[in-house]
């Protein structure tokens, strides 16, 4: 299987990564129907396992967090009439929820969320790259643009100045000094 194979299957993935808390995760509805197992069966082995999910792999979602998870994304609007809050996990939850699940679906597409975790990294590490370019122009151009208001201004005030008399080109008699009286 080519590299372009191997990456298929995490592109989807990609939707399914939310930002909550600052922290980029997955939702256990999401994580469950990835791992082909229902989001019951997925929540009781992370009960049963509490020790290997601490709160920076895993964390329940508050009731204004659904509220705002259900309003943003139309694949999780069931979630609206669960009476549960959902749990979010991150990149190295998603893993360690693969790994007590031990089936072999689990462990296969764990590899296909680990790598849409990864493009996610990547896209947004090209947007901050291109934020700190695009900034860098900002500051160039605002630079410019005041030392080009500056010439104007400077040719503004030099039209504004009332103009000089232009001086005689050769000899002018001094009518002072040949006049007699």
């Amino acid at each position: 299987m080519d590299e372009k194979q191997a990456l298929a299957p995490a592109k989807p993935l990609e939707n399914l990564i939310l930002t909550i808390r600052g922290q980029r995760i997955m939702m256990d509805a999401d994580l469950a129907m990835i791992y082909g197992v229902t989001t019951k069966r997925l929540n009781e082995q992370v009960k049963r396992n509490r020790e290997r999910f601490p709160s920076d792999f895993m964390f329940q979602l508050t009731p204004e967090e659904k509220r705002e998870v259900v309003a943003n994304c139309d694949h999780l609007a069931n979630l609206k009439f669960s009476p549960n809050l959902p749990y979010a996990f991150t990149e190295h939850g998603a893993i360690m929820a693969a790994n007590v699940l031990n089936s072999k679906r689990a462990i296969e597409m764990s590899v296909y969320v680990v790598r849409a975790f990864v493009r996610i990294r990547e896209i947004l590490s090209t947007h901050k790259q291109l934020a700190l370019k695009v900034a860098e122009l900002e500051q160039k151009l605002t630079t410019h643009d005041h030392q080009i208001l500056e010439i104007i201004q400077v040719i503004k005030e030099m039209m504004s100045l009332p103009p000089a008399k232009p001086k005689s080109i050769g000899f002018t008699a001094d009518k002072k000094r040949g006049s007699k009286q």
